[in-house]
């Protein structure tokens, strides 16, 4: 046996435990549904998804397996991405975020799905109501599009004397994108602004963009729900913090790498309760009888050096009003 036969032999070898494993019969598939990629979904929104999978006594490769399919941040193959996983004949397949969920539902109405989207699944058509969501699909709404107005009107605190604050939105999304503008409109005419949209669909656009906010000279700025912006949190907050723009985001991710303030739900625990409604699933649960699970806390947190460091300081009302501040 030559040096090259051997070494084909030994990783064969090492690989075959693992298909072995893989296709071991009653070991369910759960068909995961990624707008990004791994690599930027690992640690925030994938190790929280097994968390809750883990709850309810399921552990990759143990006994149950994967399957990804990542859009790379373009959501124009999204649909096709879903079409692989219904063909693979998946136990459940998860939409990961607002972009994944009407392409999973159009790629199938018999395999169980579980979602998560920012925004009323009611009103985009995913589901009949939200105590009884009707047909193959259930999940978590985690109303930072609806909050849209309620980050308008904190931001507006910040600066008090602000005409024209813009949204940043991503157009290729554009269900998310409408859902908050159309949020905001109100809003907007009751305080007598102006809301300019700032759209970006990568990272070069957002860098684009923030050109743009200084150019027409925003007063201030919220980032809109996008799992692209939230895959960009460093970028998008050193470009608000050299360019001063004040900035209210979603996350609290942002506010911890450097953001000013950010008001909306936790997607961590959002994604653990995906993976909670996947393994209940798995046991057997019907996905009309999963309610649409929604946040009970949507925590403030402002960041003092983040305040700073663009020259203004946040009033006492807003840090009275706030879950958190940090240092």
């Amino acid at each position: 046996m030559n040096r090259r036969e051997f070494i084909t032999l030994l990783g064969g070898a090492a690989a075959w435990p693992l298909a072995v494993r893989a296709q071991q019969p009653g070991m369910p598939v759960i068909g995961y549904l990624g707008s990004s990629s791994f690599e930027k979904s690992a640690g925030r929104s994938l190790l929280n998804f097994k968390r809750g999978l883990a709850e309810t006594g399921y552990v990759e490769d143990r006994n149950v397996t994967i399957e990804y399919r990542w859009a790379d941040d373009q959501y124009e193959r999204l649909p096709l991405l879903a079409s692989e996983l219904v063909q693979r004949h998946v136990a459940v397949l998860v939409a990961a975020g607002t972009p994944t969920a009407l392409p999973a539902k159009a790629a199938t109405s018999a395999i169980p799905t579980v979602f998560m989207v920012a925004s009323d699944p009611v009103e985009l058509g995913l589901v009949a109501s939200l105590n009884r969501p009707g047909g193959n699909l259930t999940g978590i709404a985690y109303l930072n599009a609806e909050v849209a107005p309620k980050r308008l009107e904190l931001i507006r605190q910040f600066v008090p004397e602000a005409k024209t604050i813009a949204l940043l939105v991503n157009p290729a999304n554009p269900v998310a994108a409408d859902a908050q503008a159309k949020e905001l409109e109100a809003a907007v005419r009751a305080l007598g602004l102006r809301l300019p949209l700032v759209k970006a669909s990568n990272p070069i656009e957002i860098e684009d963009a923030f050109s743009t906010l200084v150019r027409d000279r925003v007063d201030a700025l919220q980032i809109g729900v996008d799992p692209l912006f939230g895959n960009h949190i460093d970028q998008i907050v050193a470009l608000a913090t050299r360019h001063k723009v004040p900035t209210i985001y979603p996350w609290r991710e942002f506010t911890a790498a450097g953001g000013l303030m950010n008001y909306g739900a936790s997607i961590p625990d959002a994604f653990r309760q995906v993976g909670v409604y996947t393994g209940q699933i798995l046991k057997g649960a019907k996905p009309n009888d999963l309610p649409i699970q929604r946040p009970t806390k949507l925590p403030l947190v402002l960041n003092l050096k983040a305040a700073k460091a663009i020259g203004v300081e946040f009033p006492a009302t807003l840090l009275a009003r706030a879950d958190e501040v940090i240092e």
